[in-house]
């Protein structure tokens, strides 16, 4: 369904478990992120009544898996540490050329939340499907279902906006290069890394 050109080794898992308060912390800002994100784009296109509905369900929801996260995190003993830079984030965005109209921007934004989602989604999946922890493999694998509808929701908003060849050009594209940085990935204890 996601289409990613290539999958997570359950090797992250063991980095992933042997790190888990920075997983924790780097999973609990990526939500924030993702808020922000989808508050960024209703402000910028406060026209599109219906992207600004679906942004304003995913924005609610993203802070809800924040707090969720946080909570998790206190409940085990955990202390939110402090943000770091999401080079996973920053490497997509330098996929697409800079661009000055307005529609091609919106495409780009959408195919980029549309790819953090769909990562997130595998990671969650993978995560979930190789952890002992009962509690934690239910928290990752009801999160992994929310993850794939947004990532839905993006994608779908994409094929909206432009001809559905042109978007899935470019998210084949995308697909190839996100694949590409991925496979020098899976050694931290980060969600995208």
């Amino acid at each position: 369904m996601l289409g990613l050109k290539f999958e997570t080794s359950t090797s992250w898992v063991e980095v992933a478990k042997n790190g888990l308060e920075q997983v924790f912390t780097d999973h609990a800002f990526a939500e924030q992120k993702a808020a922000s994100n989808a508050v960024s784009i209703i402000i910028n296109y406060s026209e599109e009544t219906e992207l600004v509905r679906a942004m304003s369900d995913i924005a609610i929801e993203e802070m809800e898996h924040f707090k969720m996260v946080h909570e998790f995190m206190v409940a085990r003993g955990m202390v939110l540490g402090r943000e770091q830079k999401n080079d996973y984030a920053k490497h997509l965005h330098s996929f697409f050329p800079k661009t000055k109209d307005r529609t091609d921007a919106l495409i780009q934004r959408l195919l980029i939340a549309a790819m953090i989602e769909a990562r997130s989604c595998e990671r969650f999946k993978v995560f979930s499907e190789n952890i002992e922890d009962k509690e934690l493999a239910d928290f990752y694998r009801d999160l992994m279902v929310s993850e794939a509808n947004h990532y839905t929701v993006f994608l779908g908003f994409a094929r909206q906006y432009q001809d559905r060849q042109i978007v899935d050009k470019k998210w084949e594209g995308l697909l190839a290069y996100e694949a590409e940085f991925m496979k020098n990935r899976g050694t931290t204890a980060r969600v995208h890394g």
